[in-house]
């Protein structure tokens, strides 16, 4: 067995790579960029090695420096996680022919499913099922238009090279085709320094399942059940469940069976997935082979009590596989929420910064403990007071539940977004939170084409309305008590000026635009030693009890008996006296007056923020990387402006009026802020 490992790798998955390490008495050794010298991988680990700038393509990218790392330090292993150069055939081979073991497949196993032209022939080779389309790489829009025509629309616009969405496009018509093969060909070029294109037909109503393998190098190979990956957003996972809520158990069978056939094809060694697309009549077809561990392998870990970050280790170091295919398990049902630090009410734009609060759940089972099941788990690379930078993928944790049923993994997960606390940054868990609550999602009737059907125009506040809104004033009520009651007992207060705490209040609710709500309650029976009170709403009455403190920003507790857990926070928007309550995805900010105070708040004129209309504006931070219009311009709504670099990914701007440019007010190259204007119109 390997003494030291490196782990070729950052954030979470090389956090998750540590603790299995550390489990089985095997150092470790990071790598790091400069943007990275105090992220949490590098604290973990037994050494660190920085390995060049804040661009992947100057640092995690650059195999050379990677292997000399593992030369400095001793390392006889790279692990590669996922994503950089997990799937790269040149680096593994690379780092096999300098006397490292290559933790994954072999170079020529990574080099046959790689190419997704090639691997679909392979598949075919192996009997895997297989979507019709055009394999061979596609030379001109013109010719891809035709062949589209000819597969019959819709059709999908694949890179040869692509993954995790990149270089993918869907086409309904002629134009989509065309553009779609210029955007995808680019997007290729760009990303994986590949620009080959490919054709296939896109199954309607389709759901993404997968297969996730493992292989020794004696010729062993079991599948260890699927993956349910269906949800998701612009062709990238949200939520993935283990098992599939949709799939019976022959055609598990044959699924499992087809993907062990083509690992054995290629002589496949170590953890690998295969990716399937299945029909509502559960007909599948084969879609690609990822060569490296996955993002969601945790449920997959969770079903069968396998730590698989450990069978990689062990199988790269000659040992066999410790099970066959009858020994796997499958026991109860997990899911995985992937926390991006992304604005869901900004169209889901990257949003970067530092975590002025990053406070999980509570962890009842862990990544390297696989027998201690049925809780929650926290996969993350962040910490309090880390920076997200704009340089990397926007996933910041993966939250895992493992129930004995779906109804509980559910609950499980509601409840673990409730208790997650993330400040600083904007995250995606309101949307979370609403994706679990969809009665379609509930009742597992859903395909990967969910929430583009469910949110066509986009999420908004109201698309997370909460079963019982009137609870949230209710906590909105009962925190301010409690922030009166330790105000009131506050000693040297001058005598008849202290402060009084009276039982009627008036909880105003701020919405936009100054369209505030106002509703009055009574708070009675206050005890300050046992954290209780009862707010009467009007519509219904609250026994809550909590042992919150003031500065919280969790608070957890009971409510008529029932445990809850949300979250505050105090002092938000543009009034320092505003409390906001958040729970199962909704928030409620709000002011909590006595009646006369609020009688002369609604008095208050509304300030209206400045027109901005006439301006451009960086919808999050990132890099100016094209201006597309100069000054004296003549712009038409729709038209190219500008286009902001942010997490990997490119985000275009367009005029959403006709205009003319009178300035430019930022230059390419620039790293821009959160709604800093780059172009002005007359």
């Amino acid at each position: 067995m390997f003494t030291k490992i490196l782990i070729a790798n950052r954030g979470e998955i090389a956090c998750r790579v540590i603790l299995t390490a550390r489990k089985m008495g095997i150092q470790t050794v990071a790598v790091y960029s400069d943007a990275d010298k105090d992220a949490r991988h590098v604290e973990l680990a037994d050494e660190a090695v920085n390995i060049g700038p804040a661009p992947s393509r100057d640092s995690y990218l650059q195999a050379d420096k990677i292997i000399a790392a593992c030369k400095q330090t001793g390392a006889q292993a790279v692990h590669p996680g996922y994503g950089f150069l997990s799937e790269n055939a040149g680096f593994a081979k690379r780092v096999e022919e300098e006397g490292i073991v290559f933790i994954g497949p072999k170079h020529y196993s990574i080099a046959a499913m790689g190419d997704k032209i090639e691997s679909k022939k392979l598949a075919g080779a192996a009997g895997v099922n297989c979507i019709p389309g055009v394999n061979d790489a596609i030379e001109t829009p013109e010719k891809a238009v035709e062949i589209a025509k000819g597969i019959g629309y819709p059709v999908m616009i694949k890179a040869s090279a692509g993954g995790g969405g990149k270089g993918l496009r869907v086409a309904f018509n002629d134009k989509e085709a065309f553009e779609g093969f210029t955007s995808c060909r680019n997007e290729a070029r760009n990303s994986f320094g590949d620009d080959r294109v490919f054709i296939e037909k896109f199954v309607e109503e389709p759901r993404h399942i997968e297969i996730q393998l493992i292989g020794d190098s004696q010729g062993n190979v079991i599948y260890l059940n699927e993956r349910e990956c269906s949800i998701q957003r612009r062709h990238q996972k949200v939520i993935e469940e283990a098992p599939s809520p949709f799939i019976s158990d022959a055609t598990r069978k044959a699924m499992g069976e087809q993907a062990v056939a083509l690992a054995k094809a290629v002589k496949y060694e170590s953890a690998g997935t295969v990716e399937f697309v299945v029909g509502k009549d559960q007909s599948f077809y084969f879609l690609e082979m990822n060569t490296r561990l996955q993002v969601e392998h945790p449920v997959t870990e969770c079903i069968t009590g396998l730590d698989l970050v450990e069978l990689m280790i062990r199988v790269a170091a000659g040992e066999k596989l410790p099970l066959a295919q009858k020994d796997v398990q499958r026991n109860g049902w997990a899911m995985e929420c992937r926390i991006n630090a992304e604005d869901p009410f900004r169209s889901f734009l990257p949003s970067t910064g530092r975590l002025v609060r990053f406070q999980p759940p509570k962890e009842t089972m862990f990544a390297s403990d696989t027998a201690q099941l049925n809780g929650v788990r926290v996969d993350t690379g962040v910490q309090d007071g880390g920076e997200i930078p704009m340089f990397y993928d926007s996933m910041i944790a993966k939250l895992i539940v493992h129930g004995k049923d779906r109804n509980e993994a559910i609950a499980k997960m509601r409840e673990a977004l409730n208790a997650f606390v993330i400040r600083g940054i904007s995250s995606n868990i309101p949307f979370q939170a609403a994706l679990l609550a969809h009665p379609k999602f509930v009742a597992g009737d859903f395909n990967t084409g969910f929430i583009a059907e469910n949110y066509a125009q986009g999420f908004h506040a109201e698309d997370v309305p909460h079963a019982d809104p009137d609870f949230l004033v209710a906590l909105a009520a009962y925190v301010n008590r409690r922030m009166l009651g330790r105000a009131a007992g506050i000693s040297g207060q001058m005598p008849g000026h202290g402060v009084t705490v009276g039982e009627e209040f008036v909880v105003v609710g701020l919405g936009a635009a100054g369209n505030n709500t106002s509703q009055a309650v009574m708070v009675r029976d206050y005890q300050a030693q046992s954290g209780s009170s009862r707010i009467d709403t009007g519509a219904g009455s609250y026994e809550i009890c909590s042992n919150w403190h003031l500065g919280g920003a969790r608070i957890r507790g009971t409510v008529n008996g029932q445990p809850f857990a949300a979250q505050v926070e105090r002092g938000v928007g543009r009034n320092p006296l505003a409390i906001r309550i958040a729970h199962d995805g909704t928030r409620l900010d709000a002011l909590v007056l006595s009646p006369r105070a609020a009688t002369l708040h609604a008095l208050m004129p509304y300030k209206a923020p400045p027109d901005m209309s006439r301006f451009v504006l960086s919808p999050m931070p990132g890099l100016l990387v094209e201006v597309a219009v100069q000054p004296g311009q003549k712009v038409q709504a729709g038209e190219r402006v500008a286009v902001i670099e942010a997490m990997k990914m490119e985000n275009v701007l367009f005029a959403t009026a006709d205009g003319v440019v009178g300035k430019v007010l930022a230059t390419k190259g620039e790293s821009l802020s959160v709604d800093q204007p780059i172009v002005e119109f007359v």
